[in-house]
C-alpha cells in the first residue's frame, strides 16, 4: 500500500495553491515596498533604475507563472505565451523607433 501526499505541483492540491497565492501576494507586496522605498534612496540613478528593472521581472516571472496558471500549464501555452511577449515587444520597440521625438518637431522649428 502506497500513501500518497499532495503537492503544490499537483492539479488536485487546491489548499495548497491558496497558501502559495497568498505567500506570493506578501511577497510582491513587499517587492513593491521596496521599489518604492528605493526610489527615495541617495544611490546612483543607473543602480536604481537596474534594481528596479530586476525587481520588475521578478515579479512579471511571479505573475505569469503563478496567477495566470502557467506552472500549471501545458509547455505549449508557455511558449505560445513568450511568443506573444516578444511580438508585442519587438512591434512596441519598433514603433518607438519610427515615432521618436525627433521625428515630432515642426519643420520649421527644424530650419530655424
Amino acid at each position: 500500500m502506497s500513501t500518497h501526499t499532495a503537492t503544490a505541483d499537483q492539479p488536485g492540491s487546491d489548499d495548497n495553491k491558496y497558501q502559495i497565492y497568498v505567500q506570493i501576494a506578501m511577497l510582491l507586496a513587499v517587492i513593491t515596498g521596496v521599489e518604492i522605498v528605493g526610489i527615495f534612496l541617495p544611490f546612483a540613478k543607473w543602480l536604481v533604475v537596474t534594481a528596479l528593472v530586476i525587481l520588475s521581472v521578478v515579479k512579471f516571472l511571479f505573475v505569469i507563472f503563478y496567477f495566470m496558471h502557467l506552472r500549471w500549464d501545458k509547455p505549449f501555452c508557455t511558449i505560445l505565451f513568450f511568443i506573444g511577449l516578444v511580438l508585442a515587444t519587438g512591434t512596441t520597440w519598433a514603433l518607438l523607433e519610427i515615432f521618436n521625438a525627433h521625428d515630432s518637431i515642426p519643420l520649421s522649428a527644424l530650419t530655424n
